[in-house]
């Protein structure tokens, strides 16, 4: 009888965690071998050349450098605050004893027993935990980038655009690994009504993803190493 309340979670929901993990697996080995097949590929090649003329002529394009970056930071701040607020309110509704509560244990299909809602709620909240956690670092990073790119330039100088470029992949890194698990648990919140509705959510996640990372090569491009 119990595995008859939990078979649909048990088997749904994990499959389509599966499926957002292999498809952001996929997504990575493409970006190291086909780079501008992708939308990270193409980015990542831009940023370099971007950080490259910003340190070049700083002293022209000094307001663009900063409002560029802030901008990130806007965005990143935005993501933050949103993750932390679905946390609070994630933790009303755990703490709340109105029966409205009640209702939304309830769920369409799946188990709806003490021990799954709790594990729903758990997963929730670590998951939006950690997309803040993510975007607060990435907004550390442009921070730094937002000093450093303004520094003055010489031979002896350890700030090159090497090292600021190594910063700005891992501010982009952070803020897309936020936002991967941001929309993820967006997805997994119906988790709340039955695995279903989460595993449906899922599979329409990755298409519209797929539409956003994909894009044709340009006609006779050589991918190149990103190493070198």
């Amino acid at each position: 009888m119990e595995w008859r309340k939990y078979y649909l979670d048990v088997i749904l929901v994990p499959l389509g965690l599966v499926m957002i993990v292999a498809y952001h697996v996929w997504l990575w080995h493409k970006t190291q071998t086909q780079p501008f097949t992708t939308t990270f590929g193409r980015e990542a090649d831009s940023r370099r050349s971007w950080v490259l003329v910003m340190m070049k002529e700083i002293d022209r394009k000094n307001v663009v450098a900063i409002q560029s970056l802030r901008n990130w930071i806007m965005a990143s701040t935005l993501m933050a605050t949103s993750a932390i607020l679905i946390c609070a309110g994630l933790g009303a509704v755990i703490s709340s004893t109105y029966s409205a509560k009640h209702a939304i244990e309830s769920t369409i299909f799946g188990a709806d027993g003490e021990l799954m809602v709790g594990l729903k709620y758990g997963i929730l909240l670590a998951a939006f935990l950690f997309s803040f956690f993510c975007h607060t670092c990435c907004i550390g990073f442009l921070n730094q980038i937002n000093i450093l790119i303004c520094s003055p330039q010489d031979h002896k100088s350890l700030v090159n655009s090497q090292y600021l470029t190594q910063l700005f992949d891992k501010a982009v890194f952070l803020n897309t690994l936020g936002n991967r698990i941001l929309y993820s648990a967006l997805s997994f919140l119906l988790w709340i009504f039955g695995p279903v509705p989460t595993f449906l959510s899922s599979m329409a996640m990755l298409v519209l993803l797929y539409n956003l990372d994909f894009h044709s090569a340009p006609t006779g491009c050589i991918y190149e190493d990103q190493n070198t």
